[in-house]
């Protein structure tokens, strides 16, 4: 280093040094209690009406496919938006339409869109311990409640009226999982069903209470990796454990007023975000990178035994007349070795977009071939959007996930996998068409 560009290395050290001990001031500043600020986030994140800037984000889109003639989508996730707001936002990216399949697939909760109803269920791959995850789709006719009412806990009705009914016991909790597989008569039409989503729903909830403890009591098995991963200094752990421990306070305050749907792992993602007028985005970033890690420790962690098996999810879909996709695959190998009798293999996904053209060609191979399955293996490609993304701010968005769209799937026009596909004649027209059949049974 040379005498001339030493003052200037100085300059730069000092003002870090200053940022440093600027930020341990602010830390050591931090109330324990939560501030009216803080109490007001939180509440603004748990509302699910939408407000006119975030509505009119939602209804309109950042493009428009005038070309493009059929909409499949049978994987997408409304989450809080109104099933209005989404079709005026669908309708405005394909004006040229001619023909569509829509259906909602909401995380382990019945919900419908013209005349189909599904949801993506969480569940367990026995054979080698992993938890998978399967797309049901029905026509609603066949999922329509019909329940004794003196038997229905509580009901969650979409935008289109479509309730579902859940079992519980006295006090409030879902019944165990392997007790409603028993052969019981008083579990008629879609009941059962109804009641493995309230469970499994209410189960996969729990994962943000394992979280928050993680963060707010860390130890070596899961902090501790988490570290490492991600470099988080001493004012990262202080910041998130103080934070979240807020956070935990107000989830308990708040939660007669928590829309079941809200409990989820994101809730705290974007309860952090809230707080980056305060404080500097790098160093909320920083923060974000380790929850994130430890989130996914914790995830890999979850125990697996309250899960329902994948088979028995196959077997109640198919006994009432649905069919069953296996979605994103490319994450869930094993469960591509299992034989499962499904109906149809996501082959592209925008988590899942490496070997789509192997996934047609493995498709094509089970239906030339033996196998436990008596169905054709239909593809599909699943957009995975998730619409309460847009109503963030834009500056908050996830970017992946909020480029995703529903009915949007880029493989559907790339050449290559056109190509594979046209060799067994495989279009989304056909698609559209095959699988419409197959749901009228």
């Amino acid at each position: 280093m040379t005498a001339t560009n030493r003052p200037s290395a100085m300059k730069i050290v000092k003002p870090v040094a200053r940022q440093c001990a600027d930020l341990e001031e602010r830390l050591r500043a931090l109330p324990d209690d939560v501030t009216e600020q803080e109490d007001a986030l939180f509440r603004s994140l748990i509302v699910t009406d939408l407000t006119p800037w975030q509505a009119e984000q939602v209804t309109t889109p950042p493009s428009v496919h005038e070309s493009q003639r059929e909409v499949l989508a049978t994987h997408w996730h409304p989450e809080f938006v109104p099933m209005g707001l989404i079709r005026q936002r669908i309708e405005a990216m394909f004006p040229g339409r001619e023909d569509q399949l829509i259906i909602p697939t909401q995380h382990n909760e019945l919900t419908s869109w013209d005349g189909y109803t599904g949801v993506e269920v969480d569940c367990y791959s026995s054979g080698f311990n992993q938890k998978v995850q399967l797309l049901l789709h029905f026509e609603s006719r066949r999922v329509a409640p019909a329940a004794p009412a003196a038997q229905v806990a509580h009901s969650h009705p979409d935008a289109t009226g479509l309730t579902g009914p859940t079992h519980a016991t006295p006090d409030g909790a879902p019944l165990p999982a392997h007790s409603l597989l028993s052969g019981d008569s008083t579990h008629t039409g879609a009941h059962t069903l109804c009641s493995m989503l309230a469970h499994t729903r209410k189960y996969r909830a729990s994962q943000l209470y394992d979280y928050v403890r993680a963060v707010v009591r860390p130890d070596d098995n899961v902090a501790g990796p988490a570290v490492r991963e991600t470099g988080a200094d001493d004012d990262v752990l202080a910041f998130a454990r103080l934070m979240t421990g807020k956070f935990s306070r107000l989830l308990e305050t708040h939660d007669a007023a928590m829309p079941e749907d809200m409990i989820k792992n994101k809730l705290l993602r974007n309860f952090i975000d809230g707080l980056r007028g305060d404080w500097e985005d790098t160093f909320i970033d920083r923060v974000q990178a380790y929850l994130k890690a430890v989130k996914e420790q914790v995830k890999r962690r979850f125990p697996l035994d309250y899960f329902y098996r994948a088979t028995e999810f196959i077997e109640e879909a198919h006994g009432l007349g649905g069919c069953v996709v296996i979605p994103h695959p490319e994450q869930f190998w094993p469960i591509l070795l299992a034989e499962y009798d499904v109906d149809g293999y996501e082959v592209w996904n925008p988590q899942s977009s490496r070997y789509t053209e192997f996934l047609i060609s493995v498709a094509n191979r089970k239906n030339r071939g033996p196998g436990l399955s008596r169905r054709e293996i239909l593809v599909f490609m699943g957009d995975d959007c998730h619409l309460g993304e847009k109503t963030r701010p834009r500056e908050q968005q996830d970017t992946e996930k909020a480029a995703r769209e529903v009915g949007l799937q880029p493989a559907w026009d790339d050449p290559a996998v056109r190509k594979r596909l046209s060799l067994t004649g495989v279009s989304r027209a056909s698609v559209i068409r095959d699988y419409r059949a197959r749901l009228a049974g």
